[in-house]
């Protein structure tokens, strides 16, 4: 009997230990490409591929929820519209790569408000291998070659920071399956440099999870147990974007050699909306982006704005 009674305690211990515990890191990766959207839609930001690693920081402090950590990999590359061989001449936005190692840190507050910094270090141009990426990718999946790299924008570097600000919207009209917040974020480096501002609301399938416990803004990570946890909500967010200067349009701010470059169409309207589901340990995402037209007429009548598909997968681990 008492051995009986030892093997019990010691086994609600080790699940205590086991299942008690939270889940304080994630990792995974995001992936863009039009052809989530359309296979005839292979234009401008035509691919990205993202490779994150977060963890929960020491906070100390009462009024925020939670700190976070995060690491990331990635890779933009643009093309224009036509990238068959008739066409190499033909340009309505330049061929560029984009290649950068990120570090940043969310706050999230337990009022729902977050703020999120992050540093970028890189590489726009040739050594970026965005044509290398593109070319390999066209050629495993059988898909049509590209004409028109020798063409792509001069080697930059690139050092960019980031800001983003969400606050909650009336707080005290708390309901369990819709909410609404307003976003604003800013860019600025040798890269990117703008602003953009919209509201993004949160429709439920599910109870909705806080803000900072929603994979909303990537906020799973735990310290606390967590059981049984699911996510799954629709999400929208419509913003303006003034763009005060684009590496990938514009070429280099220190020097005009490129080949090919192009004025930019500072304001835009942008939108984004899709899916996010969490069960457990698990993310996962499917979102539509539409950008507006981002430059000034090339005279051959053809650039518009464009859309995107984007799909986001994250393991939480203790």
């Amino acid at each position: 009997m008492v051995n009986k009674n030892v093997f019990l305690a010691v086994f609600l211990l080790a699940t205590t230990l086991v299942f008690g515990q939270g889940n304080t890191k994630e990792f995974g990766f995001i992936s863009d490409n039009d052809l989530y959207t359309s296979s005839k839609n292979d234009m401008y930001y035509t691919n990205g591929l993202e490779l994150f690693f977060r963890y929960l920081s020491k906070n100390e402090n009462e009024k925020i929820n939670k700190k976070i950590t995060e690491f990331r990999l990635g890779q933009y590359i643009y093309n224009p519209r036509y990238i068959n061989q008739t066409a190499v001449d033909i340009n309505d936005r330049p061929f560029t790569g984009y290649l950068f190692a990120e570090a940043g840190r969310g706050f999230f507050y337990q009022s729902e408000s977050i703020l999120k910094t992050d540093f970028q270090l890189g590489y726009m141009g040739p050594n970026a291998f965005g044509r290398e990426t593109q070319e390999s990718f066209h050629h495993l999946i059988g898909y049509k070659k590209v004409y028109g790299w020798e063409n792509q924008l001069h080697n930059a570097f690139a050092v960019q920071a980031h800001v983003m600000y969400s606050k909650k919207l009336f707080p005290s009209k708390h309901n369990d399956f819709i909410d609404l917040h307003f976003q604003s974020e800013a860019n600025l480096g040798t890269i990117f440099t703008g602003v953009s501002t919209g509201f993004l609301t949160r429709i439920g399938f599910k109870k909705l999870q806080p803000i900072y416990n929603s994979n909303l803004h990537d906020a799973s990570v735990s310290s606390e147990p967590q059981y049984e946890i699911r996510e799954f909500y629709f999400y929208a967010m419509p913003s303006i974007n003034y763009q005060f200067y684009d590496a990938t349009i514009q070429g280099s701010m220190f020097s005009d050699t490129s080949p090919v470059t192009f004025n930019l169409e500072p304001l835009r309207f942008n939108a984004e909306f899709g899916l996010k589901y969490r069960h457990n340990k698990f993310n996962i995402s499917y979102s539509f982006l539409y950008r507006g037209r981002e430059l000034k007429d090339p005279g051959i009548d053809t650039n518009s704005g464009y859309f995107y598909g984007s799909i986001r997968l994250g393991f939480l681990i203790r």
